[in-house]
């Protein structure tokens, strides 16, 4: 039987080359142990809900048991970090497909068109202006779009469950929908063509 407590006091490195030899998650654990507070509040700052972000700290430190078999990690603290910002980040975009064929944005915006082939150097680049863009245009609408549509896309929600979590009627949940998705298109159509002519 391995007890915890006596590796305490092994540094990252070393934890992980144990769980590498032994494949004992227990080893994985006093990583959580150290670094778990530190992924919570990454994921609050990128997630904006703390129910989702603690959430996001238990698959994340799930993926840490196959990933750190993959890779040489000689930074831990800061792999993590990379690590963890890159899952949150591929969270928002998953929430944010949804939302971004919903409003047709590719024929009506323009912004996410592929300007950009995959694997040049401007892609990943251009991605992240992307969903920066929408972010910023969610945040122009007002209280009761914006609520309502972070709520239905971003947070996968039902018409119903929306009209419960804000206690708007549900024709005016659909309502606030509808206009706000309208309202997105002028938006993004308006910053878009602002950043155009810069």
């Amino acid at each position: 039987m391995i007890y915890p407590e006596k590796y305490q006091h092994y540094t990252d490195n070393e934890l992980i080359q144990e769980y590498k030899l032994t494949r004992n998650n227990l080893f994985v654990g006093i990583l959580y142990k150290r670094y778990a507070h530190l992924v919570l509040g990454l994921c609050i700052k990128y997630l904006k809900d703390k129910d989702e972000a603690q959430d996001a700290v238990m698959q994340i430190f799930e993926k840490l048991l196959s990933d750190l078999l993959k890779h040489q990690v000689e930074f831990f603290k800061s792999w993590l970090y990379t690590f963890s910002k890159n899952y949150c980040l591929m969270q928002i975009r998953q929430r944010q497909s949804k939302l971004r064929k919903e409003i047709e944005l590719q024929e009506n915006a323009g912004l996410f068109m592929e300007t950009e082939p995959i694997g040049h150097p401007n892609h990943a680049e251009a991605k992240e202006t992307r969903y920066t863009m929408l972010e910023m245009a969610i945040a122009e609408l007002n209280n009761e779009q914006r609520i309502c549509i972070e709520w239905f896309y971003l947070k996968d929600k039902s018409y119903q469950e929306v009209a419960d979590l804000t206690g708007y009627s549900l024709n005016e949940v659909k309502s606030y929908i509808q206009n706000g998705k309208r309202n997105l298109k002028l938006k993004l159509e308006k910053n878009i063509g602002e950043q155009r002519s810069t």
